[in-house]
């Protein structure tokens, strides 16, 4: 019982975040939301009267909401994580983005000598959709490395820590003897600095712990079913994100890429857009912005070098205009609105759902799309 009223805090409070509200009457401009959660669809309109069966053919790519840690965490605690990406099935979704996965954590190993890391093992066993639906399953993950992987980590670093151990070693009989007497030995006092320090280093590296297990929010994991499962199919259009429209602002969104920021890492959402701006306002850079489903905002980045990047450019009212806009974010699987703003109140005008446009283009892992563009 204490596990489901967590759960159904849990949800409730993703719901609350995801809530689109209206724009207050104070505002000048108004916008209108667009109905598309699965609680107020008829029934018949959810599913597409298939049934397919969740089993260990299909994989869940799951992200986890809290801290698992070695240090801090204990076996038999729970916790809980999001389906980041629609299960798909048939022709509709078998699990939306967005399901909540409750699980326990069945075991945790400590970090061992040699440089053996610790590792997690967790368990899951029950699911809840958005919908409310709460499916029973047997699915489990463990962070620890095969034994290949793991032994050719542990010798990979004892092999390192010899090498280093070695040059220290060598320079320390040099430093000693001096070069004469590293001349007058034929060289054997460095080979003997040198495989004395090995020796040491060899020795430290066999005593050297490995690194506590570490699993934090935001991260991702991967599970597979255990049990098999029969269930209700949805259809494509019951699992849309809800939008925010506004008359006489046309966003088309052409494409979706994943590129590179800066600093090499690939957590940046390009938009190849058409706005048309039939308003009786200007849209600058300042007034769009990219806003995920825990309420964080990410403005357009200045660093691409697209010829018709929109970045720090406005949007004038009867204006046509196509380009790109780019948006750096902390994790690209999570869900994503574009919003554009009203100047005054800066309240949300128009909310453009990147879930939606995915699935329109047919894409179904943003992060595995990876597509050179020209630029």
């Amino acid at each position: 019982m204490k596990k489901k009223i967590i759960t159904i805090i849990l949800i409730s409070t993703i719901g609350f975040m995801n809530t689109l509200l209206p724009v207050k009457a104070e505002t000048p401009y108004k916008g209108y939301i667009e109905e598309t959660e699965t609680k107020n669809k008829d029934k018949d309109n959810i599913f597409t009267k298939e049934v397919e069966k969740l089993d260990e053919t299909k994989q869940i790519e799951l992200i986890v909401s809290q801290v698992l840690a070695g240090t801090t965490s204990a076996e038999g605690d729970e916790f809980f994580a999001e389906v980041s990406q629609d299960v798909l099935a048939g022709s509709g979704v078998l699990l939306p983005k967005g399901t909540i996965a409750h699980g326990l954590i069945r075991n945790i190993i400590d970090p061992k000598r040699m440089g053996r890391d610790g590792y997690i093992e967790l368990e899951f066993d029950y699911l809840i959709t958005p919908d409310g639906r709460e499916i029973p399953i047997e699915g489990g993950m463990t962070s620890k490395l095969s034994p290949a992987k793991s032994v050719s980590k542990t010798v990979g670093e004892t092999v390192a820590h010899t090498a280093i151990g070695g040059v220290y070693g060598a320079a320390a009989a040099i430093e000693v003897l001096g070069l004469e007497g590293a001349v007058l030995s034929q060289g054997y006092s460095v080979l003997g600095g040198a495989a004395i320090g090995g020796v040491i280093a060899l020795g430290l590296s066999l005593f050297r712990k490995g690194k506590d297990v570490l699993i934090s929010p935001g991260d991702e994991i991967k599970i597979k079913i255990k049990s098999s499962q029969n269930i209700p199919v949805m259809t494509f259009e019951a699992t849309k994100q809800k939008e925010i429209k506004y008359d006489g602002l046309e966003v088309q969104i052409n494409d979706i890429f994943l590129e590179k920021d800066p600093f090499d890492n690939l957590n940046t959402i390009s938009l190849d857009l058409i706005i048309k701006n039939n308003t009786q306002t200007d849209f600058s850079s300042f007034d769009i912005a990219l806003i995920n489903d825990l309420h964080n905002s990410y403005n357009p980045s200045i660093f691409t070098d697209y010829k018709n990047s929109l970045a720090m450019k406005t949007i004038k009212k009867g204006e046509n205009v196509s380009g790109v806009l780019s948006f750096t974010v902390d994790n690209p699987n999570r869900s994503h609105w574009l919003v554009f703003y009203d100047k005054r109140y800066h309240k949300p005008l128009a909310k453009i759902s990147i879930d939606n446009a995915k699935k329109e283009l047919n894409i179904t892992d943003l992060t595995k799309k990876k597509k050179k563009r020209k630029k």
